[in-house]
């Protein structure tokens, strides 16, 4: 079983334009889709469609819609007692396939629900693979809560894996090794939050062919104790460095409706792959087919029971 945890869960709401977005002026709606979003169960919804059991923990009061929003996926949860609806994150994809987030803050967590949601994971990673830490952190919640929550797990004999940006992120940087999770998967910008460097460059120079700077900061965190970084860099591919391999795969060619869902489908598909016994490299692929697939679904469309071996990737050993 895989757990996943999503502490600011979500309601995505996508708005779909027939022409670019008019900013300013008025723009008329061809398609609107509700789906139970936050990244964690969107990682999980995948698991489960691809045959690995997982259990998506999240805050929510127990009427909330968006609990039966999660039930009518099928996905197994674990729902912690909070007081507050599920934030709803509206995402506007024009027709020239931009998006645009215009996100939620989400209900305040306070002490008492936090510490439901740590014993809940503790207990449920003892019977886990991995547990996947993924999301921002709603109001309330201090930034080192998922660095307090790596080094609490490390005796459960899960693995963890952390998906996460800005102050959150940070945090966990400033307290490697002691919160070294097994894998991290930073987007171009988080990886040079993690290490400490201008994250748009990294992207900028990724996007021309120059990859050799997300190979040493993925590196470096590794010197830093992080088992393996998964840095997925858009319609440029992914970079795994994974037990001194180095590994790209660049993304297949495909028609970018919506990238919402496109990173945890990836992290799923990596996951997916690893539960299966297959090796680094196999992984990788299984990671850019997947979040391409899921860029090139509308709404929040996720890859749900994709065969990879219809969806190849390119792949090029770095080291």
């Amino acid at each position: 079983m895989i757990v996943t945890l999503t502490m600011n869960p979500s309601v995505d709401r996508t708005a779909t334009l027939p022409a670019p977005l008019q900013v300013g002026g008025v723009n008329r709606i061809a398609e609107l889709d509700d789906s139970p979003g936050g990244k964690g169960v969107n990682v999980a919804r995948v698991l489960e469609a691809g045959g690995s059991p997982a259990r998506a923990v999240f805050p929510a009061e127990s009427e909330d819609p968006f609990v039966a929003m999660c039930a009518a996926t099928g996905i197994s949860t674990a729902v912690v007692s909070t007081v507050g609806a599920v934030r709803v994150n509206l995402t506007v994809v024009d027709s020239s396939g931009t998006t645009t987030k215009i996100n939620s803050p989400g209900a305040e967590l306070g002490e008492a629900p936090r510490n439901r949601i740590r014993d809940t994971v503790t207990a449920l990673a003892r019977e886990a693979s991995w547990v996947v830490l993924c999301g921002s952190l709603p109001r309330g919640v201090p930034d080192d809560f998922y660095a307090d929550l790596v080094t609490g797990l490390r005796g459960t004999g899960a693995s963890i894996a952390v998906d996460t940006s800005d102050a959150p992120l940070a945090a966990l940087a400033a307290r490697l090794p002691e919160s070294a999770p097994d894998l991290v998967k930073p987007n171009g910008e988080e990886l040079g939050q993690l290490a400490g460097i201008d994250g748009t460059n990294l992207e900028r120079r990724a996007a021309g062919g120059d990859l050799e700077p997300v190979v040493e900061a993925a590196r470096a965190l590794r010197s830093g104790g992080v088992g393996a970084a998964l840095v997925t860099l858009g319609g440029a591919g992914a970079v795994l460095v994974d037990d001194d391999e180095a590994w790209f795969a660049e993304a297949p060619e495909v028609r970018v409706r919506s990238t919402v869902g496109a990173g945890d489908s990836s992290l799923a598909g990596y996951l997916l792959a690893e539960s299966r016994g297959l090796p680094p490299r196999d992984r990788l692929e299984w990671a850019v087919c997947h979040g391409s697939v899921a860029a090139s679904l509308p709404g929040t469309g996720l890859p749900l029971g994709l065969d990879p071996d219809t969806f190849r990737a390119t792949l090029r050993r770095l080291d």
